[in-house]
């Protein structure tokens, strides 16, 4: 078999299909390879007039298929799946080969894999791809680790496929070494889900308190999405509140189940931040949200819980209270965004990993399902200051923030008296206020664990380590 592929996709469901189609469209010869042969013969049957493709049945010839250095990119389950099709295919390749794993791995997974690999002399490159399946066939937000080296191989490639900005830059970038891609892709679908649970708050905040109607609250979304709001999230959010169920002619999300699911990236935001000491509490309530909703028997036995219900507000009061959420959900998703990046920055300090967050907010302008007018002032404010400590210390967020203040806080008032829950506005409110206080409690914390624990306690006026005898005198002693 001549190896003639540029590129080589094994693992041919709906993301993997449309990526092989995608590298087809875009002038690449791509070899094909699926466990079962016959999806792979059904792709070049019914889209092989989109491009070059290679249709391959075993492991050998897929390899074979491929030019050097061979470019073969995985896209089947994360885990068990993705470490068998590694198996498979490692002993038929060459040093200077490459894997490209381009499923929702966990980042220690990816790095062990890669240290694995290079041992044999071939490049694991674990990339994050940000966009559906949409994004897949018609350019996603790519997120690729791995070596400089791979990069070099491979980069153009990717940048070719993927989504362009607005100022039509590729929405690629290598983000570092071993797990750094799959470690991005993570905190990007962590962010995604406190931004839908910001969405759902305020969607639920207009409907209960403001009164509006599913069709109502679509016009308003469509409205914010023509300001600084503007995002794919806002505009899908609007598509689905206008849709009416054909079967019943209720509103859409009338006849769907209340009940969220998740696939874990969410939950591994969570997971590595406590890891790495970094408070994301507005994600971690976005994670809690979807747990919660499907407790549906815990739900249905406290539904008669003492507690306000909402009572709609009149008209022009409605109005007013839907610029005040539209101020809240701004100001919310500013603390979701600083949270994320607070953990790619952590994370990359921990793994050596030399993050620019500059170049990771420009990728997320396009292609990705977080994708937001507001991200490319996020990366303008990271190539202005490197070393930025946190959006909320950029001049413009800060102001933003500063201007929403009564707004965001008298949503929440309004939110505790009619007993609708905003969990996320809440815990972003809570996040900044902690940020600025001259005080936190910690110190009687810390105390209390001196108390219990002789777990020891440090001074604001002196150096050192510290214990008071809470049994005696209660004299102090250096640890």
């Amino acid at each position: 078999m001549s190896n003639s592929a540029q590129i080589g996709v094994t693992g041919l469901a709906v993301m993997g299909r449309n990526l092989a189609r995608n590298f087809a469209r875009n002038g690449y010869t791509v070899a094909l390879h699926n466990r079962t042969a016959a999806r792979t013969h059904a792709l070049v049957e019914e889209f092989g007039h989109e491009g070059d493709f290679v249709a391959t049945e075993t492991a050998k010839e897929f390899v074979e298929a491929l030019e050097r250095p061979r470019r073969l990119m995985i896209m089947v389950k994360a885990g068990e799946p993705t470490d068998a099709v590694i198996q498979e295919f490692a002993p038929l390749l060459e040093p200077g080969d490459m894997i490209i794993d381009g499923g929702n791995a966990h980042f220690e997974d990816t790095r062990r894999r890669e240290r694995d690999l290079r041992g044999q002399g071939i490049h694991f490159v674990g990339t994050g791809v940000s966009g559906g399946e949409e994004g897949a066939l018609n350019g996603p937000s790519i997120m690729p680790g791995g070596s400089k080296e791979s990069y070099a191989s491979l980069g153009p490639m990717l940048e070719k496929i993927s989504a362009k900005a607005p100022d039509s830059s590729p929405c690629v970038t290598h983000c570092g070494p071993d797990g750094a891609g799959h470690f991005v892709k993570m905190v990007h679908n962590g962010i995604e889900y406190a931004d839908m649970q910001l969405i759902g708050e305020a969607y639920q905040l207009l409907r209960d308190v403001a009164g509006y109607s599913p069709a109502q609250i679509a016009d308003i979304f469509r409205t914010w999405n023509t300001g600084r709001l503007d995002s794919y999230l806002i505009e899908i959010t609007a598509e689905v509140l206008s849709h009416v169920d054909a079967a019943t002619g209720k509103p859409f999300v009338d006849v769907v189940q209340d009940r969220a699911e998740q696939k874990g990236t969410g939950r591994w935001t969570v997971q590595i931040a406590l890891d790495l000491g970094v408070p994301v509490s507005g994600i971690a309530e976005a994670v809690f949200a979807r747990s919660l909703s499907g407790h549906a028997d815990l739900r249905a036995a406290s539904r008669e819980l003492a507690g306000p219900r909402a009572k709609p507000l009149g008209d022009s009061e409605a109005a007013a209270f839907a610029d005040r959420v539209e101020q809240a959900l701004y100001a919310s998703k500013i603390v979701s965004y600083t949270q994320g990046f607070h953990e790619i920055s952590a994370g990359s300090d921990q793994y050596d990993w030399d993050i620019d967050l500059g170049a990771v907010s420009a990728i997320w302008r396009g292609g990705c399902i977080i994708r937001a007018a507001f991200l490319d002032r996020i990366r303008a404010a990271y190539d202005a200051r490197p070393d930025l400590p946190s959006l909320l210390s950029d001049e413009t967020f800060a102001q933003e923030i500063a201007a929403a203040q009564d707004d965001w806080r008298e949503v929440l008032v309004a939110a505790t008296r009619q007993g609708v829950p905003a969990p996320g506005f809440s815990a972003a409110l809570a996040y900044y206020d902690a940020l600025r206080a001259d005080r936190l409690p910690a110190a009687l914390t810390q105390g209390q664990r001196d108390f219990f624990g002789a777990h020891t306690y440090r001074r604001v006026d002196r150096e050192g380590s510290f214990h008071t005898l809470w049994g005696g005198d209660r004299s102090e002693v250096e640890a």
